[in-house]
């Protein structure tokens, strides 16, 4: 352990030691080499100040995550051995153990890193009581636990054995406890890391890197985060403001104003490979009882989002690179906006929502002509989810759908063998689960299909649509909602006809249309229907239908009867007729 000085000279030329130490200003000593005498370590000479050639441009570029050049992939071996060390009375030995599979300076960083991130925990008994706290690197490692400052020296400690240049760095960070649009003021409150790799600085964060704490500051939990390995420094900046704006590595650095106003994406969001997030300023103000938010990002990812804990008063639309939300807050004042993404081909582990972004959204007013039904299921309308599903080419793109007359109409091209199941939902009581049901009609032709929606009276109605593959006997899966809006009063549409099962999904019905017949009227019969041999109107008496050009015409009478059924005879060879619609006749 103890240091020697060895000096190597020309043969011709007296040894210099004394003069060394009067050196005139301007003049170069000698070469020297300072050697530790335990082997394996080389002693590093002192780190050299952030540079113009490591800096990177601000904002970001939206190019990489890091901010050099790293192959996951091939650190794979050198992380599981990393992990599996477990040297615990020596930082000494634990380096040199680390280092048994590590050449370059970055896999030695990397063994360093994973390391740290999987053995070491936050101390959160010691946070709240610091007087008795030790961030020595050898307390810290017989400990097992420390605080940010213990992590970043344990790291720095380390990286010096190892031969690489490191430098613990503090300041501000917007970790546990930030509040949206928070000023900061007072010492720095939290510890980080630059290495020397490669001929530039790069920045790393081993605490927030190990895991995350709960929200009362209690339990740790270990929690692998890649993001803060290398982190770009324009991505670091969003979260970490060093006391030496050197240290942000930076063109052109940021101020601390900048900083607390800027909006924080946590690493999930880079992680889920979002890309921005609109507006760009943390707290949002409503226009008129209305705040719209949207976030771009690669496609195939979904979103959600919670308003005070609810998703109950907005309206988000899924768009192939990102989404769109407007949200109405219920009453004044201010209100936490969460926006939550996952990946939508998740591995089971990654299949949970994480919140991306947080908004302070402060309302002056509230736009009470604008509810939700409480149906109604975010994201709503048509997207490339609902694609997928297999529901091409919407008539209608946008997630509502205003009528003045109560009647609308969607159509779809669908791509798959499907079965399609619809209803209609709103608020209060007016609509049991069957009568939604048959407020909305199927209509195929082909590959195509047509939803056609009578409204029962005006109001804020949802269409939901669920389908499932037309060989699977299993459930219907939900795909998508729409908004349906209808402020006439006069409405008052009846439902349509019941259908029965023998009524199949490619027969149409031309007329009646309406499901409730007038008394004691003949009605006009036309049906679209194959494969059939006879149909019959069963009301007071039977009316017969005949076939012209594909379809089962004919009259009948409504009166005397409360109820009209039309039959099919399937097969001309048998004396029984299957019920495949029903109409209910007024009462008088």
């Amino acid at each position: 352990g103890t240091q020697v000085t060895v000096e190597i000279h020309r043969e011709d030329t007296s040894p210099q030691l004394i003069k060394r130490l009067s050196l005139g200003r301007g003049q170069q000593p000698p070469p020297s080499l300072s050697l530790l005498c335990f082997s394996g370590f080389q002693k590093i000479e002192a780190p050299r100040p952030p540079g113009a050639k490591d800096l990177h441009a601000y904002p970001w570029d939206k190019s990489s995550l890091k901010s050099m050049p790293v192959d996951l992939q091939q650190l794979e071996k050198l992380d599981a051995y990393a992990l599996k060390v477990n040297v615990k009375n020596s930082v000494e030995e634990l380096v040199k153990a680390l280092l048994k599979q590590a050449r370059t300076d970055l896999e030695k960083v990397r063994a360093i890193w994973m390391w740290i991130c999987h053995h070491i925990e936050y101390d959160v008994v010691g946070y709240h009581n610091k007087s008795q706290l030790s961030s020595k690197p050898r307390d810290v490692l017989q400990m097992g636990k420390s605080i940010c400052e213990g992590y970043a020296e344990l790291f720095e400690h380390m990286c010096s054995l190892a031969g690489v240049q490191c430098k613990k760095l503090s300041g501000h960070a917007k970790g546990h406890g930030y509040k949206t649009g928070q000023t900061f003021t007072g010492d720095s409150d939290h510890a980080w890391n630059a290495v020397y790799i490669e001929g530039r600085w790069h920045l790393l964060d081993s605490t927030w890197g190990s895991g995350s704490v709960d929200d009362s500051f209690t339990k740790f939990t270990y929690r692998y985060n890649e993001f803060y390995f290398l982190t770009h420094p324009a991505l670091f900046i969003n979260n970490h403001f060093p006391d030496n704006s050197n240290w942000q590595l930076l063109k052109p650095t940021l101020t601390l104003k900048e900083f607390e106003n800027n909006m924080l994406h946590n690493s999930n969001f880079y992680m889920l490979g979002l890309l921005a997030a609109h507006p760009e300023t943390p707290i949002i103000q409503t226009v008129n009882g209305k705040a719209s938010v949207s976030v771009d990002c690669r496609p195939g990812t979904l979103f959600m989002f919670k308003l005070k804990g609810t998703d109950e008063h907005g309206l988000m639309t899924l768009k192939k690179h990102g989404m769109e939300l407007d949200i109405y807050p219920q009453e004044t004042g201010s209100h936490k906006l969460e926006i939550f993404a996952k990946p939508s081909k998740a591995e089971a582990s990654d299949d949970i929502y994480k919140c991306v972004v947080e908004y302070l959204v402060e309302c002056e007013s509230v736009d009470k002509a604008t509810r939700f039904p409480k149906d109604l299921h975010q994201p709503v309308g048509p997207s490339w989810l609902s694609e997928r599903h297999g529901f091409l080419r919407p008539s209608h793109s946008g997630p509502v759908l205003h009528t003045n007359d109560g009647r609308c109409s969607f159509t779809f091209t669908l791509s798959k063998d499907i079965s399609v199941l619809t209803s209609l939902h709103t608020d209060g009581s007016s609509l049991t689960e069957d009568m939604g049901r048959r407020h909305v009609l199927q209509i195929h032709r082909r590959n195509q299909i047509e939803l056609k929606v009578h409204l029962p009276h005006a109001g804020n109605f949802v269409l939901k649509i669920y389908s499932k593959k037309k060989s699977d006997p299993g459930n219907y899966d939900y795909i998508f909602n729409y908004l349906i809006r209808c402020q006439n009063t006069e409405v008052k549409w009846p439902a349509f006809p019941q259908r029965y099962s023998k009524w199949l999904q490619d027969y149409e019905i031309l007329e009646p249309l309406s499901g409730l017949l007038p008394a004691n009227r003949n009605v006009q019969f036309k049906l679209k229907m194959h494969g059939i041999a006879k149909v019959l109107v069963q009301a007071e008496n039977t009316y017969p239908l005949t076939l012209n050009k594909g379809c089962w015409e004919g009259t009948c009478n409504t009166s005397g009867c409360r109820e009209v059924f039309v039959m099919v005879h399937e097969n001309a060879n048998h004396s029984f007729y299957s019920q495949v619609l029903k109409y209910e006749v007024e009462t008088q």
